[in-house]
């Protein structure tokens, strides 16, 4: 009988396979603030490495001989155990080197892939056998002392969750931890990276990072061709950890373009053996898909421009299978058609926009796109001037109610709110 690593399965089970790896030293409870999302639209499978968690430490040699590869040959096995063919992939520190390992050699299983926090050569083979001898002789205990200032920032180190990782890494064992530093300690996919190319590829760094510094994540990304990189300000190593919300966001959107990008991959592949579909045909179903994932693509980056990453992460988030497709329209269409046209630059669109949503009594999205008015160049006074001129055409009560919403937007951006009803409309 074949021993699998120890694994939890969350989500649709008719859902696109998503397989999560875990860092050296913690368990599978290491992506909990990314499952509740994740599990949403994938069907999530969370696995402990050897020693790790619960599972065993044999399914790694212990005589020094452990490799990535055969990391990723128990996640072949995991997926194999499911029947998935084809999967998505996010791995942390070793779990996204396993990810590295899979994409350069066995790339017709990986649909998609995330590399958060990890390198493609983890420092000096020497260091990692250190480490390993030591942990033979004292067990994981001699590692706690240094890890919360490596895993985490001060001020988030002695949270909850930080402790109870701290947990999993004391209850390591020895033989399964020291075969994972054994693992890192040959492993150098340095020159492979570029081999890298029908799996689309987020690399995500930890700006306050001192295992793997960002260097390491634009090593990646520079070598991976078309890779997206996120640095994620105030985070250490394990960044999805510390900073949930941007790295959640960044998950969730790679995914859906990646899944987006497979049913599109379908649809020309359905289309090319129908024997009563011409050339033309085709054609236009390869441009269109084409299209679709360039507009997306471009749609997030001019949303998160003009709304700010924050507002972008929490719209992700929140994203559910109901309002999947609105979102991906929003995306698609109003960010990645319209806002990105050439014809009228973002100040004139901000100044059409305001029009609107004054003019239709949309308070709370005007409120929002005052905040964007600014981020695209727009004084306050122009503000005010473009609320004025829709006093006239879009009539007074609109241009008071308006008037109200842009000073409290200006309040809170200047750290105080006015106590009582604001003055800032004009009775009419």
């Amino acid at each position: 009988m074949t021993v699998l690593p120890h694994h939890l399965l969350d989500g649709p089970a008719t859902a696109p396979p998503l397989i999560l790896g875990p860092s050296i030293g913690t368990s599978l409870a290491v992506w909990e603030p990314q499952l509740p999302a994740l599990a949403r639209t994938h069907r999530v499978l969370r696995w402990d490495l050897p020693g790790h968690g619960r599972s065993p430490a044999g399914l790694l040699p212990s005589d020094g001989s452990a490799t990535i590869g055969g990391l990723a040959a128990l996640v072949l096995r995991l997926a194999d155990a499911q029947g998935w063919e084809r999967f998505a992939y996010a791995g942390i520190s070793i779990g996204g080197a396993v990810g590295l390992y899979l994409a350069t050699h066995h790339p017709e299983r990986v649909e998609s892939l995330a590399v958060i926090c990890s390198s493609a050569r983890f420092g000096e083979p020497a260091a990692w056998r250190e480490r390993a001898a030591l942990v033979r002789a004292e067990g994981t205990e001699a590692m706690v002392a240094s890890r919360p200032g490596t895993w985490f920032s001060h001020r988030f180190a002695a949270s909850p969750r930080a402790v109870a990782l701290l947990a999993d890494l004391r209850a390591c064992d020895r033989a399964g931890y020291a075969a994972c530093c054994d693992a890192l300690a040959s492993y150098d996919l340095r020159s492979a990276l570029p081999s890298i190319t029908g799996v689309p590829t987020l690399v995500v760094a930890g700006r306050d990072d001192p295992a793997t510094p960002p260097a390491h994540a634009r090593e990646i990304a520079d070598a991976v061709p078309g890779a997206s990189l996120l640095e994620v300000a105030g985070a250490a190593h394990l960044a999805g950890v510390e900073r949930p919300e941007p790295v959640t966001a960044a998950l969730l959107a790679h995914f859906a373009a990646g899944a987006a990008t497979d049913a599109d991959t379908d649809t020309d592949t359905d289309t090319d053996t129908d024997t009563n579909a011409n050339t033309d045909t085709d054609a236009e179903v390869n441009v269109s898909a084409s299209n679709d994932a360039s507009h997306r693509a471009a749609g997030f980056a001019v949303r998160r421009a003009v709304l700010g990453d924050a507002h972008v992460d929490r719209a992700i988030a929140r994203t559910t299978p109901f309002t999947a497709r609105f979102q991906d329209f929003i995306t698609r269409y109003a960010w990645g058609e319209i806002w990105t046209g050439d014809a009228l630059d973002r100040r004139i669109r901000s100044c059409i926009t305001l029009t609107a949503l004054i003019a239709h009594g949309h308070d709370a999205e005007l409120a929002m796109h005052i905040r964007a008015a600014l981020t695209n160049g727009l004084t306050r006074e122009e503000i005010g001037e473009v609320l004025l001129q829709s006093a006239v055409y879009c009539g007074v009560p609109a241009a008071n109610s308006a008037f109200t919403t842009a000073q409290r937007v200006f309040d809170e951006m200047d750290g105080y709110a006015a106590d009582g009803p604001s003055n800032s409309g004009q009775s009419s």
